[in-house]
């Protein structure tokens, strides 16, 4: 047995001989300090701002203070140790989430509730626009969303929240934090600052970052049995993952004005990212985008309206893809999102929210390696949630409609421009089930239409990100999904936090499946197809914590020393339904376990993650081996009150593990990081 596999069961040996004592020592009847309940936090994605025990549906919230420990280049990375989600790690910088094995278009990333407009969903090697170094949280809703936000949310929704646009009265208020960290297996360091404040309703908000890291180090082989030579190792004999270098830098500033019946506000931001393609050692790609957000709301405006929100974002994106020096490809997309929600008191024992959304993408490709046609996107839905509570019972449900219309632009390469209308329907259904303060289950039924994208519908070439030929399916339908959903969860007491199950049956799948045969010369990569199939997802989650020292009662205060154990496990198998055939890219299970400890200023994190081997795979596809990743992170507080110093050090994959996530596209050949300890600092006044 590995050594790390020890250190694995040693931490569940020690977790429950400490539990075990405090179960002796302590009368679960009294009352101790109140800790955190991350079941009381907030969901600002929902439709009612609603605690998380409140919600019908699967939720899950990251905060500043663990953004700050869990903190990657990427936001695939930062939240892949969330129950139910996994990386598409097409790199350090290149790694949007995936939920439930869901991945691309399915999974709707969001700034502030509204769309990031740029073309990371397209291909795994483009980057998100936005980095996670200044966020204030990241909410996740795992399962169908598209009932708040259209189609594109049918596998889920990642909403960063980062405050650029004030909502508060800060009069005579200056707050900010700034921070800085090192890393040493990739040589990397990243600097981040925010500052806000208010004077007579007037309120400003100003936040800039810049990172950087060179080629990260990496342990084990070269590349996985079974790869074929056409795919070259990422790294060299000296254990370099090359060519995975970075460089961003990023800048946003807001003014807004509060009042007591609401505010109005915009913010204006610049990102910049040059990083590097583990895929091809030559390739690196600029990355630019511009974005305005504009918000603002009305606080009882009229009877019966408790709130009107409104927000818009436009945004004009732009990368391009270098190769040898020279510019190859430029994908481009400038778009706009446009939301209003009214927010009604209750009527007739109802209370919840109506709302219109508008979006418009214009996406545009050119260049030697243009494997789509430019092409425009458009929808606009309307929607409502309504909540009916009836003692301990509530019972959610809602509705949306989305007319979508994606057409391609006249192309000498592709041809006269071609169009598609979709129109889709979707609904919701759910009870929320509070036995007691302590206690809640939540069962939901969710009925969600996905329109097929510009990409699905257009594609006609070669995709060199990926090495394939893809071609597009113009005759593609709607996807049909029908989840249920159960979660039971416990906020109080020795033991916290939520299990669940789902399962989703899908009619009209849409995947990328191998064809059998070659694109044309000169580069004659495997044809890969669009096609429509059959499919059914189900899975599980777990998230909870053992309290082995004070238990969770609610009350004010905390205790000056505390030891939690934490598990954290999810698996999903997904299925062609016709054939029985597993889906691409699949996670695999997942299992973690930490001993946290809280000793005044001082506070320590033992964790274990274990990845099992991926065995059900689809055509052409190769298996991972499992894996396990030691890690330790030591913080101490060094100031606190109205302000607070906090350094903090981190132990990554201790044990030097090679570790390959299966759903990357470069899972063959480009494992996880190696050996690395993570320096950092962070004042906050």
């Amino acid at each position: 047995m590995k050594t790390s596999h020890f250190l694995f069961l040693f931490v569940l040996a020690a977790g429950s001989t400490l539990n075990s004592l405090a179960q002796q020592r302590h009368d679960p009847a009294h009352n101790h300090d109140h800790e955190v309940i991350a079941l009381d936090e907030i969901m600002i994605s929902a439709p009612l701002d609603r605690p998380l025990h409140q919600q019908a549906l699967a939720a899950s919230i990251m905060t500043a203070e663990q953004l700050n420990l869990a903190l990657e280049p990427s936001l695939g990375q930062t939240l892949a140790r969330m129950p139910g989600v996994s990386s598409s790690f097409f790199g350090p910088a290149a790694s949007r989430p995936i939920i439930r094995g869901l991945e691309g278009d399915r999974v709707r990333i969001l700034q502030n509730g509204l769309n990031t407009t740029d073309v990371s969903a397209a291909s795994f090697d483009h980057a998100l626009s936005f980095d996670p170094s200044n966020l204030k949280s990241v909410e996740v809703i795992r399962g169908p969303a598209t009932l708040l936000y259209g189609s594109g949310a049918i596998g889920g929704v990642v909403n960063a929240i980062d405050g650029r646009i004030v909502d508060e009265k800060l009069d005579g208020t200056i707050r900010g934090s700034m921070g800085g960290r090192f890393s040493s297996v990739d040589q990397g360091y990243q600097t981040n600052m925010m500052l806000e404040g208010g004077w007579k309703g007037l309120a400003f908000h100003v936040e800039a970052f810049t990172r950087a890291a060179e080629d990260f180090r990496i342990p084990g082989n070269t590349r996985t049995v079974g790869e074929q030579e056409r795919n070259p190792p990422a790294f060299d004999q000296s254990g370099i993952a090359l060519n995975s270098r970075l460089r961003n830098e990023g800048f946003s500033a807001g003014l807004s004005y509060v009042w007591d019946e609401g505010f109005v506000g915009f913010s204006w931001t610049e990102f910049h990212n040059i990083y590097g393609s583990p895929a091809e050692e030559t390739v690196f790609i600029d990355l630019y985008q511009t974005r305005l957000d504009v918000r603002g709301a009305f606080y009882k405006p009229l009877a019966l309206i408790k709130e009107i929100d409104w927000r818009f974002a436009w945004s004009d994106y732009e990368h391009t893809e270098y190769e040898d020096g020279a510019d190859n490809t430029a994908f481009k997309n400038e778009g706009y999102d446009f939301r209003v929600e009214v927010k009604h008191e209750k009527i007739a024992g109802m209370e919840g929210v109506v709302g219109f959304q508008s979006e418009r993408s214009d996406f545009f490709v050119a260049g030697a390696e243009a494997y789509l046609p430019p092409s425009v996107t458009e929808s606009n839905s309307l929607f409502f949630f309504e909540d009916i509570t009836r003692g301990p019972l509530s019972f959610q449900f809602g509705g949306r409609y989305d007319h979508i219309e994606t057409r391609s632009r006249d192309n000498d390469v592709f041809g006269s421009s071609r169009q598609r209308s979709f129109d889709n329907v979707s609904g919701s259904a759910g009870v929320v089930f509070n036995a007691r303060d302590e206690y809640s289950s939540a069962f939901t039924i969710t009925y969600s239409e996905r329109a097929p994208t510009a990409q699905e519908l257009f594609s006609n070439g070669d995709h060199a990100a990926t090495s394939t030929f893809e071609v597009g399916n113009f005759g593609l339908g709607v996807e049909h999904a029908i989840s249920f959903d159960l979660n039971l969860r416990k906020r109080t007491g020795w033991v916290t936090g939520s299990v669940g199950g789902y399962y989703s049956l899908y009619d009209g799948f849409i995947g990328l499946f191998p064809t059998g045969g070659v694109g044309p010369a000169p580069d004659f990569n495997p044809e890969f197809a669009y096609r429509s199939v059959n499919a059914e997802f189900i899975g599980g989650e777990l998230e909870t914590t053992l309290h082995l020292l004070h238990p969770v009662t609610g009350e004010a205060g905390k205790p000056a020393t505390n030891l939690h154990w934490e598990f954290k496990a999810d698996a999903v198998r997904a299925r062609d339904a016709s054939t029985g055939l597993s889906l691409p890219r699949i996670p695999p299970f997942h299992l973690s376990s930490a001993l946290i400890l809280e000793q005044g200023r001082f506070g320590a994190r033992l964790e274990g993650i274990y990845a099992a081997p991926q065995h059900r795979l689809a055509t052409n596809e190769f298996g991972t081996p499992s894996y396990f990743l030691v890690n330790l992170s030591l913080t101490y507080q060094v100031l606190r009150g109205p302000t607070t110093l906090d350094f903090y050090v981190k132990g990554m994959n201790l044990t030097d593990e090679e570790a390959r996530e299966h759903t990357s596209f470069l899972k063959e050949r480009l494992p996880l990081p190696g050996r690395g300890v993570v320096a950092g600092v962070k004042v906050t006044f």
